[in-house]
Parts: C-alpha cells; structure tokens; sequence
C-alpha cells in the first residue's frame, strides 16, 4: 500500500486526525491559535462541523453528541477553556459514550491573548488525561489516540497545543478513515447522565477510580518514552520544548512526557535515577517541576523570568549550561506595531470616543487596537463579553460627574460570545449607559469566520441570521439606534444625545463591513498645495497616512481603502478623493 506523506501544521493535521478517527460531530468558536483546526475540518464532508456562539456552547452541542454515540471534537483557544469550564467540570463526572476530545491551544508569549494561562492545570484540576504534541505527525497520531483513551476509560480527553505546536509545519503520513465503534443512539441512563447530589456522589467514585486507571496507563503509553544517550544530562520535557531540546542537546538523554496529565511516576523515578543531572524543560508554569518535587525528586529548571513567554533554543542552552547567549538584533528595520488596518470602520467610533473625552470599556476584538496611541481610546479589556458589566459596574458607583462619562464597546461576534448575557444583566438591574455594538458583519480578529449575525455557516451556507438591532429591541431596550460607520458627524450626534439620556440605557449599533471583505473604494490624494502640515488627519492612527520629511502628508494610493475619515477630520480641506 502506498504510504502518503504530507507537509501539514499541526492544525491541519489535529483536523486530519480528527477525520482519520471517524469524528462525525466537530464544533468550536474561533481562538487563535485553534482558529485553522474547524476551517479544515469543514472540508472532510463526513464530518458535521459548525462555529458556535461561544465555547460553552460549542462544548455543550459537543456533550450531546457524544452523549448520542458520535465520537466528537471541540476545539478552542486557552482562554476559551475559562468560558467552557463549567460544563466540562461536571462532564468529567458522566463521562462520554462517543469519544469527546477537547482541544486547546494555549499561547505562550501570548501573540495573540490577554494571558498565558497553562492548560495542563485543568488537567490536574479535572483529573483529565492531557496529551501534547511536539509537531504535526503526533497531533494526528494523537488526536487519534484521544479518542481511543475517552471511550476506553469514559472520560473527555485535552489535547493541547501551543502556538509553535498549530502553526508549525512538519511532514504527516495520512491513514485511511475508520468508523467509530461506538452504535448512534442514546442510552436512557439517569445515574450517569443526570447529576443530581445522589448521582453525582457515585459517579465521583467513578473518577477517582478512573484517575488511578489512567495513572496506570500513562506508564505504558509509548509517547511517555524513555531515550538514553549521555546519562550526564537527563531531561523531562514536552511538546514543542522537547523540539527545542533536541536541536541544541541531540546526544543528552530525554524523557519525553506525551502525556502531560497525569504523570507516569514510576517511569520519572526510573528515569531520573539513570541520569546524574535531571533538568525539567517546560514552557509556562513549573508543572512538572511541582510534581516531581512531589513525588520527591529535585530536578533543575529554568529561571524565575523564563516563567514568562516562549521557550527557544538558546534559552534552554541557558538553562542548562547557565550560560546566557547574546543575540545582536538587527534594529535597522523598525518594528511594526498592530494596528487597525486602514479604512477600518472601528476607527471613526474611536476618534469621536477620544474626541468626546469618553471613558471606553472595551473587549475582545480588532478594535482592541483602540488603546494604542494616536487614538488612546479604550481604557479596559479583561475578557469576551466583559465590556457591558464593566460599564455597568463603574457607573453604579462613580460620581456622577465622572459616570456619565462611561460607554461600553464590543463587537458583533464578541456580543454574541458573550455580551448579550451582560446586556440583560444591566438592562434587568435598571442600568443605565450607552453602548456601542460595532457590527462589521464578521469575526475579523481571527481571520474573518462567519457569526450568528452574518446568516452564514461555517461551510458558506445560508443560515438564519440574528439581528442585532431587533435582539435589542426584544430585550426591551427603547433607545437604539443604527448609524453608518463612517460617518463622523452621525456617530457623534447619535453618542451625544444617548449621553444625554442619563436615565436610560441606550444602544448605538455602528454597521458597516470589515474592510477585508469588500472591495476598497476609490482611494483618497492630499493637495500638497492645501496642506498645512497640522497633523489632525494622523491622529486618526491610519497606516495609509505617511508623513513626509517636510511635515506635510501623503496618501499610500495602495494601502488607503477610500473610508474618507482623513477627509473628514482635515480642516483645510486638502484631501479628495482620486479621480482615477
């Protein structure tokens, strides 16, 4: 039989896996770094696979079709698990019937989250198996085996990724697809699908007894695996740091840990008596370290700073050798800072904020980017959905002055994830405030996946569409309004008279869509005659605006996407519109 091989991320080959185990039922919400896992698996037409407005949600749909015998995946990023926690707590309780796999991929260095949470805590904290690839082949080669461990032993499986991990590409060798052996049906079985205190109490007793079965697992399964070369340096390691690991000390002996959760504790000791010096290299927390410390033993480690961001080669040259490597950095090309693409409809909401000299509780999205200078014009962000409650909270217990000052932003996708449970919460305790809801008929920040307000699904079919004005007005909401994006002199007007409604909660709906997904418009040129070299048109933080070396500037007729905002904010008149 001819043996294919394939040049596949680690995402990619997370959605090969999943097809190759007979996966009928996928869902997730989009998280960088897990985003690219759902995409492809859409294209395996054996597999149902759907966007869901959240994670919770997402693992929900999950549990009932697994629950229904289908052997089912649930991807999301490392913050998604916070939002997916509860359900996934009491699932650890019943068990599955199909194999469920959940992944997360967390972010160390966080290039693209609010945090670098360790997913491995869930693990202990779940009494989970956690499995982690160091590339692309194990991620298939895993994802497979995680559906094996959930229906052997009844239990949800983590799989977990790093950044490195997804996004990394490395040769894959494809298998057929094989069926699941688990029957499509549901099994009436109250005492371990109803968690009621008498059930629950039993099927506890169930985890504790499978935690000490998987403990006896982990000892056998070949990716807890054993190599001895040079026994003066012994390393414990995982995922993409047993990569690293490898490139700078091919000849040192490794225990390569596959399985992160729980530990093969016979197997460390074994280990860690057959090498004179024992070192644990892990990305984030010391996880490992804390545990071998429990089981006795008195490993080295990195450095206090290293807890922080990515692991790399030299790094781990430093941890072993204590000896720092000094990188020189190029600095003649200068950094390039995130920044809202030009002609993003976020940016005109913000310049009017800014101008209004409002406080902005903000959220999860592209328009995160409002903090940043020139605009400075978002004050908070904490999690999805959080903006609303915030807003809420502070004007309940600011001066007066200093409350009417507040408003709330967050984006469609974002309102959907999350913000609508904050919308009732503060509509329900009376609040007052008004709220901006920037609809740009997509989920930008992770690459432009469809939402419940884009009446698309995850494959491009028409679904039923959520409108969010409507969603609003049904809540009981009476003062909502739905202005166009680039309109400056309509953003303001609609802001200052739901400011003046101190008594009322007010919702400002600004639509217009992400500039990644419609044509640009006519781009605009500045008169350099007009020009005065005032700089207003640069506060509006537009990438296509250059300064030039006499102060004056000039418009990159390639970058600038015709928004007209620069149009709109020059007081000399001195921007039009090509004519070509």
């Amino acid at each position: 039989m001819k043996i294919e091989k394939k040049l596949l991320s680690g995402n990619q080959a997370i959605a090969r896996g999943a097809y190759e185990a007979g996966v009928i039922f996928a869902s997730a919400y989009p998280g960088t770094p897990s985003t690219e896992i759902l995409e492809n698996i859409r294209f395996y037409k054996e597999i149902y696979s759907e966007w869901s407005s959240n994670e919770k949600t997402a693992l929900e749909a999950g549990i009932g079709a697994s629950f229904a015998g289908a052997r089912t995946l649930v991807t999301m990023k490392h913050v998604g698990l916070n939002v997916a926690a509860d359900p996934l707590m009491t699932l650890t309780y019943t068990g599955v019937k199909g194999g469920l796999v959940i992944v997360v991929a967390d972010d160390p260095a966080m290039h693209s989250s609010q945090n670098e949470q360790d997913t491995r805590h869930f693990g202990r904290f779940g009494k989970l198996p956690v499995l982690e690839p160091s590339d692309s082949d194990e991620a298939r080669k895993m994802t497979k085996l995680a559906f094996e461990i959930s229906e052997q032993f009844d239990t949800p499986v983590i799989l977990r990724t790093t950044t490195r991990v997804s996004h990394g590409e490395s040769l894959v060798t494809l298998e057929e697809r094989k069926q699941s052996p688990v029957s499509l049906s549901f099994d009436k079985n109250n005492q371990k699908f109803v968690m009621i205190p008498a059930y629950a109490k039993k099927r506890h007793t169930f985890v504790e007894e499978r935690f000490n079965k998987l403990k006896a697992y982990a000892e056998t399964l070949s990716f807890n695996s054993a190599e001895y070369k040079d026994t003066e340096i012994g390393i414990v390691t995982s995922g993409i740091a047993y990569e690293y690991c490898k490139e700078v000390f091919p000849n040192a002996s490794f225990l390569k840990l596959g399985m992160s959760w729980p530990l093969p504790e016979s197997k460390i000791k074994e280990f860690s008596q057959k090498v004179k010096k024992l070192f644990v290299i892990e990305e984030l927390d010391r996880f490992f370290e804390e545990n071998l410390k429990i089981m006795g033993l008195n490993p080295l480690s990195k450095p206090d700073p290293m807890i922080e961001g990515e692991l790399d080669p030299d790094k781990i040259v430093e941890i072993i050798t204590g000896k720092k490597i000094t990188v020189e950095i190029d600095t003649t090309v200068p950094p390039r800072p995130p920044v809202m693409c030009a002609g993003c409809p976020h940016r005109p909401v913000f310049w009017i904020t800014n101008k209004l000299k409002l406080i902005v509780d903000g959220d999860i999205g592209c328009y995160t980017l409002g903090t940043l200078p020139p605009l400075d014009a978002l004050h908070t962000t904490i999690c999805m959905g959080a903006s609303i409650g915030m807003m809420h909270g502070m004007k309940k217990v600011l001066p007066p002055e200093e409350a009417k000052k507040v408003v709330s932003v967050i984006g469609d996708s974002t309102f959907f994830h999350t913000g609508i449970n904050n919308l009732i919460a503060t509509y329900y305790n009376k609040g007052t405030g008004t709220i901006l809801i920037l609809d740009n008929r997509i989920t930008a920040m992770t690459g432009g996946q469809n939402n419940p307000g884009t009446g698309k699904t995850l494959s491009g079919e028409k679904a039923n569409e959520i409108n969010i004005e409507s969603l609003c007005r049904g809540i009981g909401i009476k003062d909502v309004k739905v202005i166009e994006n680039y309109d400056l002199k309509a953003i303001e007007e609609a802001l200052k008279d739901s400011l003046a409604k101190e008594d009322e909660l007010s919702v400002i709906i600004t639509t217009r869509p992400c500039v990644l997904i419609v044509p640009p418009d006519k781009p605009y040129r500045v008169d350099q005659d007009k020009c005065k070299a005032c700089g207003a048109c640069l506060k509006t933080g537009c990438p296509a605006l250059i300064k030039q070396e006499n102060g004056k500037v000039r418009i990159d007729s390639l970058s600038c996407n015709g928004c007209g905002l620069c149009f709109q904010v020059c007081p000399f008149q001195a921007i039009s519109k090509e004519e070509k």
